[in-house]
């Protein structure tokens, strides 16, 4: 196996630290990226093979910067994860028009922002790997959900589509779709932000929805640390499939959708068959 060079969004806390960490055990060089360069650098460890990098996903000539900074300092940029993301929870009601906006721009357009730059350097190397962390609600919408749902779903799309386009240049797409795992996304203003509006209707559902919520912070059954070991086996491997579905809780809960799916298309089936121009 050769070493690659790994760039790695959202490096400074969470699930990111334990992909930036496995990358490194197993030989590769590691490009950490996060908005505080010192805290990347504080939360990973020194390494010879690591270089930490200010990044805020959210501006694309920020991007670019890091993604020369990569460039020039090892030759070379071959697997991009877009980790970086956070959590506006609420039902859509109560999520300002702002904070949907806010939620897109992170979780959404920061990948965006970040692939753009790095994409050219892959296209002249005729080689690399895009693997994008999405989420379960990026197949499956869920309560309480609504705005970090569709920033997901929106990845989803992207990255389906985003693997033909370049398929050709040699570079491979992977999205990946965690379920529950201990990492940050629930810890309260730094990965998780509360709606900002109120509305009666919704009062008493949004207080027991929010202590439930907290109340799985810490006692989420995925284990960062083996995802990452995980996501590190599939690259080295080559082959990476379209998707990882990452967690028994979304392997099950996905299986669930996709009957009930085939279901819907079954119970019109007829109907559907029939919107065609008669012959």
């Amino acid at each position: 196996m050769s070493s690659n060079v790994w760039f790695i969004t959202g490096a400074g806390r969470g699930l990111g630290i334990d992909i930036a960490r496995s990358a490194l055990a197993a030989g590769h060089s590691v490009v950490a990226t996060g908005r505080d360069a010192a805290r990347v650098k504080n939360a990973i460890g020194s390494h010879e093979n690591l270089l930490t990098v200010a990044l805020d996903i959210t501006d694309p000539t920020a991007a670019e910067t890091a993604a020369a900074a990569a460039a020039e300092h090892f030759g070379r940029i071959d697997v991009l994860v877009n980790n970086a993301g956070n959590f506006y929870a609420g039902y859509f009601e109560n999520t300002s028009p702002a904070q949907v906006r806010a939620q897109m721009e992170t979780n959404f357009f920061g990948p965006l922002n970040v692939t753009r730059a790095v994409l050219p350097v892959m296209r002249k190397q005729r080689s690399g790997q895009v693997i994008t962390v999405t989420s379960a609600a990026g197949l499956m919408g869920q309560e309480f959900v609504a705005a970090y749902a569709a920033s997901k779903f929106a990845l989803e799309g992207w990255m389906e589509s985003l693997r033909y386009d370049v398929e050709r240049f040699g570079i491979k797409t992977m999205a990946v779709e965690p379920g529950f795992f201990r990492t940050e996304l629930l810890v309260e203003g730094a990965s998780t932000i509360w709606p900002e509006l109120d509305i009666d209707d919704y009062a008493e559902l949004t207080a027991q929805t929010i202590e439930a919520w907290k109340s799985m912070n810490g006692l989420q059954g995925g284990d960062p640390k083996k995802l990452a070991e995980a996501l590190v086996t599939l690259s080295d491997a080559g082959d990476l499939p379209l998707r990882f579905l990452a967690g028994a809780d979304v392997m099950e809960n996905v299986e669930k959708n996709l009957a009930t799916i085939q279901g819907q298309i079954d119970a019109h089936r007829d109907l559907s068959a029939s919107l065609g121009f008669a012959e």
